[in-house]
C-alpha cells in the first residue's frame, strides 16, 4: 500500500509525501503505481520546471518514495503556481483513491 501524506498550511499545500508501493500488481505492471507516479511525478516537473520554484525532493525508487517540501517563503505569483499545480495533483490522487482505496492511503492534514 502507498500512503500518501499531504500537509497544508493555510489552505496551501506545503508537503507532500508517498511512500510505499501499491501492490495492485506486479513490479512493471502496476497501473495504480505507474498513475499515481505520474500524478505525483508530473507535479514535481510543474513546481520546478513551469513554475521554477526551488523545492526539497527526496526519492528512494526501490522503497517508492518521494517527498516534496516548498520552501517557506514564496512570492504571491509562486504561491499562486504552486496552489495551482498542487491543487491539481491532489485531485487526481483523490480520484484515483476512490477507486482504489485498498492499494492507496490517502492522509490530508
Amino acid at each position: 500500500m502507498t500512503k500518501v501524506t499531504i500537509e497544508k498550511k493555510q489552505n496551501s499545500i506545503v508537503k507532500f509525501v508517498c511512500d510505499g508501493h501499491t501492490n495492485y500488481g506486479v513490479e512493471g505492471e502496476d497501473i495504480v503505481c505507474a498513475g499515481l507516479s505520474c500524478i505525483t511525478q508530473t507535479a514535481v516537473l510543474g513546481l520546478l520546471t513551469v513554475a521554477k520554484i526551488k523545492c526539497k525532493v527526496a526519492r528512494d525508487e526501490n522503497r517508492g518514495f518521494l517527498s516534496v517540501e516548498l520552501p517557506e517563503q514564496l512570492s504571491a505569483d509562486a504561491r499562486h503556481d504552486a496552489d495551482v499545480i498542487l491543487n491539481t495533483m491532489l485531485l487526481g490522487i483523490s480520484d484515483l483513491y476512490e477507486g482504489y482505496s485498498d492499494f492507496i492511503e490517502l492522509e490530508v492534514k
